[in-house]
């Protein structure tokens, strides 16, 4: 198994579609490091030469900031917005969604399971 920046990258899958298992790498950055490391993206995780994992290694310890430290940042930038008292940082403390969604039917992910309010009957004709 390759361990790259922590994480054992999945075996069977090629390079291209297991790099993205890394917290912090999506398929767009994934092509950029494979390029920059001069292997094929089609090449499967389990037929990789320990150089080519150090390679990946060193681009990604270079270039990109994944797992942990991208982890800390994004806690930390959403425990400044708490802090400081703006909007975002308001949405965030009470668990609702951030960015301008519609929240009187949707937002279940964010809201949780439904709480059914007491004394609200339905409208009859």
């Amino acid at each position: 198994m390759a361990r790259i920046a922590g994480v054992d990258i999945p075996r069977n899958k090629a390079l291209l579609y297991s790099l993205p298992s890394i917290y912090g790498i999506g398929r767009k950055n994934a092509a950029v490091i494979i390029d920059k490391a001069g292997i094929d993206p089609r090449t499967k995780v389990k037929d990789l030469t320990d150089q080519d994992v150090t390679r990946l290694r060193e681009v990604i310890d270079a270039e990109f900031q994944v797992e942990g430290d991208l982890r800390r940042e994004v806690h930390g930038n959403i425990r400044r917005l708490i802090e400081i008292g703006s909007y975002r940082g308001l949405r965030h403390r009470r668990g609702l969604p951030v960015r301008g969604q519609n929240t009187r039917s949707n937002a279940r992910q964010r809201k949780g399971k439904p709480k059914t309010v007491a004394g609200k009957k339905k409208a009859t004709k």
